[in-house]
Formats: structure tokens, C-alpha cells, sequence
């Protein structure tokens, strides 16, 4: 999609070619808003695993660390709305770093704009913070919170910490050998700037039934998308977005069907992430409730539950997980 017109109730395609819509869901996801700090990302000096092709460049630049070992940042800048990958990355770093023997000579530090080490985008989980803070502590890795990232060159970082306030307390120059970081996030530019559909940074507005105000045969879906509800928890899970793409396909259907919809967004987040060796599971449920649903839970069942199939049985044979 390259363009849309509300007015017009128009797509324009790749090619040029328009299309007519009655009624459209957009769920074309976020880009990643490298631009947003100098340095950052494939083109500058970090590594990146948002997009297919960036992935060789990510390999080879750790092949390179582990050729010859240095100082490692990973984590999560300013505007990031995948968190939980940045502690994944973080300690399955730590994990291959150890298998290979070098962990000593390449010291890892977590840099994330949260106000704490586990508060992933949801205001915390019943004690994530102290499991992720341990985990970090355990295995030698440090972390700096509050943080915003100014500034990346070759081989170093340039970072502030704030405090409660927004004020700075501390800046530094870190060195890195190989830097792996989320990008802020930013909307698709084929609906940026569209008055009435987008805030000024381009997110999708839409109530709780999924649909835009203002143009009411648009549906919106993902990380792309903003009300007070959904900027609640920032960071939207696959899970979550799955609930989304239901909630606005059922009520996609009552309008075709000249109903007004009724199915309401569900933002609760669950995210399952590997950390080396077994994994951590987090849901979390913001609606209030007599019963609400938070936690995490830790364990290798994590790991098997994320494969499409693992040699778990006999002979080595796959075995559907179900």
C-alpha cells in the first residue's frame, strides 16, 4: 500500500493502481524509525533483527565479536515499542558469549528507556523486576534504566539517565564492539499525516471497537495503532495483536451486515522469551477485574513452546507440539 485516501474511500498500490474499499483493515504494522537517532540501525553502527535483511549483517558483525571480543550494548531506545526482544537478545547474547568461551572479555550493558529492568511496557508483573534484575545480576550484566540514546558512532554510545522527572542525572560515552538495539517505531508512511486518522506521529487512532473516529468503514490493528487504552501498555505483543485482528474482523462483519459493532479490544499482553536456557512468560491484563490476570512464569517449557516442532522424541524424530 502506498498511499491511502479516506475521503475517497481509495487505496494506491505499489504499482500506482487505485482500488476501491467499502471497508478496510490496516495492520501493516510499524516501520522502524532508524532515522530518529543518528547512528542508529543497519545504515549507522548498530545491528538489527527487525527486518529480514538485516539479518547477514547481524551475523557477520557477530561473528566478528566472536573472533574478537569486546564490550557489548543491547537493549531498547526511546520510542521502542518491542521490549521483551531486548531481554531476550540480552541473554541468549550471554548464553552463546559463555558456550563459546569468551564471555569474560565481552562485558554486557542493557540500556532500555523504562522506568525500571521489568517493567516492559505494562508497568511490571508481580516481581519482574526482581527476576530480571537477578537474571541480569547472575549472569554479570549491567543495565542502565531511564535511559534515552543521543547519539551512536562507531564504537561508542552516547547516553543519558533520567530521573522521575524527565531530568538528566548522569550521560555517557559507552564503547561497544557490537550493539544490538530496538528502534523506535513509527506507522507505515502510507497513512502518516492523514488528518483525523493519525496522531502527529503517525499512529492509527481508533476507539474501542477498533475503528477510526472520524472514518468509520476504517478498522486499525497492531502496534500502529493509539487510543488511551492501548498507549496504556505500550508494548503490544503478538498475543495481543492477535486479539486485535479478531476484534475488528467480527466487527467488520456486523457493519457489513448493517450492525453496529459490539466486540470490544482486549489489551491484555502475553509474551513468551527465550533467555539462553529455558524462558520467562508474561501476561498481563490492565482491564480491572475481580480476578485480574497477572504473572510470570519461567522454565524450559518456554523454549519448547515457542518451536513449530522439536526433537523431542525418539530417534531424534520432530514432535508436533500441540
Amino acid at each position: 500500500m502506498r498511499r491511502l485516501y479516506p475521503e475517497s474511500n481509495q487505496v494506491e498500490l505499489g504499482d500506482g493502481t487505485r482500488i476501491d474499499y467499502d471497508v478496510v483493515l490496516i495492520a501493516a504494522g510499524p516501520r522502524a524509525a532508524f532515522e530518529e537517532i543518528e547512528g542508529l540501525g543497519p545504515d549507522g553502527f548498530t545491528q538489527s533483527l527487525c527486518e529480514p535483511q538485516h539479518a547477514s549483517a547481524c551475523a557477520r558483525a557477530w561473528h566478528a565479536l566472536l573472533a574478537s571480543p569486546g564490550p557489548v550494548i543491547v537493549g531498547a531506545v526511546q520510542g521502542a515499542s518491542c521490549l521483551a526482544p531486548a531481554y531476550e537478545s540480552a541473554l541468549r547474547i550471554d548464553a552463546e558469549l559463555r558456550r563459546h568461551g569468551v564471555r569474560a572479555a565481552a562485558p554486557i550493558t542493557f540500556i532500555t528507556p523504562e522506568p525500571f529492568v521489568g517493567e516492559l511496557g505494562v508497568g511490571g508483573l508481580e516481581d519482574s523486576r526482581v527476576r530480571l534484575e537477578h537474571a541480569f545480576a547472575s549472569r554479570g550484566i549491567s543495565w542502565i534504566d531511564r535511559a534515552v540514546v543521543d547519539k551512536v558512532e562507531p564504537g561508542s554510545m552516547r547516553v543519558r539517565r533520567l530521573d522521575e522527572h524527565g531530568q538528566c542525572i548522569a550521560r555517557y560515552a559507552l564503547r561497544f564492539r557490537y550493539a544490538l538495539m530496538m528502534p523506535p517505531s513509527r506507522p507505515v508512511a502510507a497513512v502518516a499525516g492523514i488528518d483525523g486518522l493519525t496522531d502527529d506521529r503517525g499512529f492509527l487512532i481508533v476507539d474501542e471497537h477498533l475503528r477510526n473516529p472520524r472514518y468509520r468503514n476504517i478498522y486499525a490493528a497492531g502496534a500502529a495503532i493509539t487510543n488511551d487504552a492501548a498507549a496504556a501498555v505500550a508494548h503490544k505483543t503478538p498475543y495481543m495483536i492477535e486479539g486485535m485482528v479478531e476484534t475488528a474482523l467480527h466487527n467488520i462483519r456486523e457493519q457489513l451486515d448493517g450492525r453496529e459493532p459490539r466486540a470490544r479490544a482486549s489489551w491484555s499482553a502475553a509474551r513468551l522469551a527465550e533467555l539462553g536456557a529455558g524462558g520467562l512468560a508474561f501476561i498481563a491484563d490492565p482491564r480491572s477485574s475481580l480476578e485480574p490476570q497477572h504473572g510470570m512464569r519461567s522454565g524450559e517449557w518456554i523454549s519448547l513452546s515457542r518451536c513449530a516442532s522439536c526433537d523431542a522424541g525418539q530417534a531424534g524424530r520432530p514432535v508436533p507440539l500441540r
